[in-house]
């Protein structure tokens, strides 16, 4: 006799999960990380440190020092930011507060898929808008999904994943007097943010729905810590902590996190030397025949015009270079998005791009 075997939530059956592929290539551009390392001081001081730790003590459940650096970086308080696993995982648990069964959230196509994916798997419902032709968006669409979706969250990711545009300042603070007449909450995605003109951190007050998050992935070099964090109005971040799981953050994340900002400089030599390699692949993406948008991050988006993204995307592999292929994103076939890397990894891109063009 077979045993039954349970399985899971009926909304959840159909769902596929998020994948990035991962290939053993030379020059791996596909996952919008830093190119360069953290500078060895990071490594040292961090290697002293797990040296001092007392591994039989829980670690400090509210994090104290490193939401106080934080919140002395972005120039609020500590009880102005949340930090959890990663980006994602501070978006999971705004989403388990604020969205869930019976409410709904909003995006805008195409953008970070874990957004929507991550509230289905709250529970919410999810509205989708869309960005024009060229991945802008305008007001009149935003004002299309909160008529019909009402939603509770709204999500907008500036510089956009993975079209790499910025979103206005003027259009951020258009939506955030709807949500705050409406009772709801924005909801700022700027895991890219530091390569940007602008943060909407400077919105941010008590009496305003606003939140934005960050991570340590990009431009802090510590993709492998997974360290997020969202900076917003306290009554905000107060109710995240009843969520959020107890000692979620390890003792050694936190000094990780503490260690990084003691060497912000670094981290702002880094910013401006992807910036300034950005611009260059801009530049030079100009020159060819693709179709190419402007970005406020670390990465590029464009699009072949005489082959197929996926043929390209094949080509470029074969000479040891991996991009992420967008076909899967809603309205991005045959589109291509390129992380900058080091100048001789963008290098190596370029001639392996001409060749395939």
């Amino acid at each position: 006799m077979s045993a039954k075997r349970i399985g899971p939530r009926d909304d959840l059956a159909l769902m596929e999960g998020y994948h990035s592929p991962q290939v053993d290539v030379a020059v791996r551009l596909n996952t919008n990380e830093s190119p360069y390392p953290p500078p060895a001081a990071f490594g040292e001081r961090l290697a002293a440190a797990v040296a001092d730790v007392q591994w039989h003590r829980y670690p400090d459940r509210a994090a104290v020092e490193l939401r106080t650096r934080i919140g002395a970086l972005h120039g609020v308080g500590r009880d102005s930011v949340f930090a959890a696993n990663g980006s994602n995982e501070v978006l999971q648990t705004l989403l388990l507060t604020y969205a869930g069964f019976g409410r709904t959230v909003a995006t805008f196509e195409p953008t970070y898929a874990l957004h929507a994916h991550i509230a289905r798997l709250c529970g919410a419902g999810v509205i989708e808008g869309e960005r024009d032709d060229n991945f802008v968006l305008h007001l009149d669409e935003i004002d299309r999904v909160l008529a019909e979706g009402d939603p509770r969250v709204l999500f907008l990711c500036s510089p956009n994943n993975p079209t790499g545009r910025e979103e206005p300042r003027d259009l951020v603070e258009a939506v955030l007097d709807r949500m705050t007449d409406r009772g709801g909450l924005l909801v700022v995605d700027e895991a890219y943010g530091q390569f940007a003109s602008w943060s909407a951190v400077d919105l941010i007050t008590e009496d305003t729905p606003l939140v934005v998050t960050r991570t340590y992935s990009k431009t802090w070099s510590m993709a492998a810590a997974r360290l997020g964090y969202l900076v917003g109005p306290r009554w905000v971040v107060a109710e995240l902590d009843k969520v959020v799981l107890p000692y979620h953050l390890d003792v050694l994340k936190q000094r990780a996190g503490v260690i990084a900002l003691d060497l912000a400089q670094d981290m702002e030599h880094r910013v401006a030397a992807v910036v300034a390699e950005r611009d260059r692949v801009l530049g030079e993406l100009a020159d060819l025949a693709v179709d190419v948008w402007p970005s406020g991050a670390n990465f590029v988006l464009f699009r072949p015009q005489r082959r197929s993204g996926p043929e390209v995307w094949n080509s470029l592999l074969a000479h040891g270079v991996l991009v992420r292929n967008c076909a899967s994103w809603p309205r991005l076939d045959g589109c291509l998005r390129v992380t900058i890397g080091t100048p001789a990894e963008d290098d190596e891109f370029l001639a392996a791009l001409k060749e395939a063009l």
